[in-house]
């Protein structure tokens, strides 16, 4: 059984993705991705978790676009392959915005829907943008003690 927040982050991705390849009002794409997401593991903490990050990532994605360019060494956001560019935005948006989850996770869990949505170097890549921008960025939001792991 997959975890709640993986899952959360599987449907994030996939929404993401369908609002870069076909744009329009956020809140009816995602209305029509959860009335046609017909698993069963999309309960209503998936849901809102998922919608969470998504609005989120929609809401700040100049500053994260911006984020990502600075620490993807000889890359541009426009040249990465599109599932990449959205798994490092929503994680870029948990690092400096969600502070109640620890770094360690958000990179984790990116790191592993990169491996099995995208391209095989696709993970070691993630991990290397994301592990700078947790090392170098100062988070939007102050980091709750949990995720200080104290």
């Amino acid at each position: 059984m997959i975890r709640k927040r993986t899952r959360a982050r599987e449907c994030a991705l996939q929404i993401l993705y369908q609002f870069e390849i076909n744009p329009g009002p956020l809140p009816a794409l995602l209305a029509e991705f959860w009335a046609a997401e017909e698993q069963g593991d999309a309960t209503p903490e998936v849901c809102e978790f998922a919608n969470l990050i998504v609005s989120g990532t929609a809401e700040h994605r100049d500053e994260i676009d911006q984020v990502v360019d600075r620490y993807a060494d000889n890359w541009s956001i426009s040249r990465m392959a599109v599932i990449d560019r959205n798994i490092l935005r929503f994680a870029t948006y948990e690092l400096l915005f969600m502070g109640d989850i620890p770094p360690k996770v958000t990179i984790n869990e990116a790191v592993n829907l990169a491996k099995k949505f995208s391209q095989e170097e696709s993970g070691k890549f993630v991990n290397g943008v994301l592990d700078k921008i947790n090392r170098t960025e100062t988070p939007r939001v102050p980091k709750s003690d949990a995720a200080q792991g104290s």
